[in-house]
């Protein structure tokens, strides 16, 4: 007996009429099966009403008792459930139902193993009917989304974690796998560093230093041996790689060229490895970003740490009407693509106008939307005072930190000549009988003006003697 197709119902093609019906079929005798296959199966894959009408009865019955429904049981439901549906809808339900009472399923496995191909199938079919509309607009990035969360389809195998079942699971350690930020009393109270699946963001007023940062913790990695991708969207990738000859060398950046060879020499046995990758300002989106990082992937370099500079410079996937909305979505497909990739993610974020001569900046001070750094699992600000960029001092902020304590002050040494970046030791009490050697290995300890002298004499002493950090 011929079905009848909704009235837009696209042409049957490899999953037919008779592999519909067998799909169905085993949803209704195979319990284990139809746990598995309605996780992805959406009702509008099915091209025949009654085999929608049939399989909605049965999943609305397993969602309100939690059990799947016995024959007498969808008997009973499709005695006195089918008013709402056309006549011939109706006598096509029971007669289907009958039928795979009283016949064995032929095939069985295959449409197993096909089951979920066709789900995905369907799936993009719906996802291009969507796009045509899309196109009109010109809206290519939502598109690429819309198309590539279509293929995603049953990716997910994950399904939670059962309290009871997982109980042993929750109290193995915790596989964050961090990447080092660099500074060791940081990387005490962030376990580590920060770990795959994480998002980073360094909050900073322009000229403060951001992308130093960005550098420094890009640096530390890949002489951890993690490779790094930095991605660059206001300066250029040549401009960016000189920075990290700078930082992993010591050579000021000013005399990088009279210092090649000798470059070339500390960076050509690292550990780890480099891909800077330059996009014009506003020109990529994170789907940009995840195509490239797959193209990579495909290439056999897998990222240990993506370091976007910065952010707030991306075009969002989907336009939104006010900025406030994108930068948000923005931040927050940043944070799904360190889940996406497994790998820590490290990005910035401009303030405004009140962090440009605080003495230290709170996420308050954030720009345009606060509410993009929720979705972060750590952040730090940087502030320097004109002062600070006199003395090459700045202090750093802990503002939140998933992982440990937060609200805690460092004040750093930030020398943006060689992208020499340290926290100060701290110190609570010296000494009244301490050495000038002692006090100076303890800098945060004494008088603002005891410190400037102090770091004048040993940036200048520095300097005179070497260029190459010990």
């Amino acid at each position: 007996m011929a079905g009848s197709a909704t009235p837009n119902t696209p042409t049957f093609g490899k999953y037919g009429k008779t592999f519909q019906e067998g799909l169905v079929q085993l949803i209704y005798q195979d319990r284990p099966f139809a746990d598995q296959i309605t996780e992805v199966l959406d009702l509008n894959f099915l091209e025949l009403e009654y085999l929608r009408v049939f399989t909605e009865k049965i999943t609305a019955y397993r969602d309100r008792y939690s059990k799947h429904p016995s024959a007498d049981a969808i008997t009973t439901i499709l005695l006195t459930e089918l008013e709402k549906e056309e006549k011939v809808t109706q006598q096509q339900v029971k007669e289907y139902f009958a039928r795979i009472s009283t016949s064995e399923l032929e095939d069985g496995e295959y449409i197993k193993e096909q089951s979920l191909d066709f789900c995905r199938k369907q799936n993009l079919k719906e996802a291009m009917l969507q796009s045509v509309d899309l196109l009109q607009s010109c809206s290519f990035d939502e598109i690429s989304k819309t198309i590539n969360d279509a293929l995603k389809l049953g990716s997910e195998t994950n399904f939670g974690h059962d309290y009871l079942k997982d109980f042993e699971a929750r109290y193995q350690p915790r596989h964050r796998q961090p990447v080092t930020t660099g500074w060791a009393d940081i990387d005490a109270i962030v376990g580590g560093g920060l770990g795959k699946s994480e998002l980073g963001v360094v909050i900073a007023p322009t000229g403060a230093g951001k992308s130093m940062v960005l550098v420094h913790l890009g640096a530390q990695a890949i002489l951890e041996g993690k490779t790094v991708v930095h991605y660059t969207l206001e300066l250029q990738d040549t401009v960016i790689a000189n920075r990290y000859d700078s930082c992993i060398t010591g050579y000021p950046l000013s005399d990088l060229m009279g210092f090649k060879d000798e470059i070339y020499d500390d960076i050509k046995d690292l550990d780890g490895s480099l891909i800077v990758k330059e996009y014009p300002t506003k020109s990529a989106s994170v789907n940009t970003i995840k195509a490239h990082l797959n193209k990579l992937i495909k290439r056999g370099v897998n990222p240990g740490l993506i370091i976007v500079d910065y952010a707030d410079l991306l075009k969002p996937v989907v336009v939104r009407k006010e900025k406030r909305a994108e930068l948000e979505s923005i931040y927050e497909d940043l944070r799904g693509m360190s889940t996406e990739f497994s790998c820590p993610v490290w990005t910035a974020s401009q303030t405004n106008r009140s962090g440009l001569n605080a003495e230290v900046i709170t996420m308050e001070q954030i720009s345009e939307a606060f509410n993009k750094c929720f979705v972060a699992d750590f952040i730090l600000s940087v502030s320097r005072t004109i002062e600070d960029k006199q003395n090459n001092t700045g202090k750093i902020f802990i503002a939140k930190n998933r992982n440990g304590p937060d609200g805690i002050i460092y004040d750093i040494f930030m020398d943006t000549s060689n992208v020499n970046i340290r926290t100060m030791p701290k110190a609570n009490t010296i000494s009244p009988s301490a050495t000038s050697t002692q006090v100076a290995t303890s800098p945060v300890a004494l008088g603002p003006k005891a410190q400037r002298e102090l770091l004048l004499n040993k940036y200048d002493k520095y300097r005179k003697t070497n260029y190459k950090r010990k």
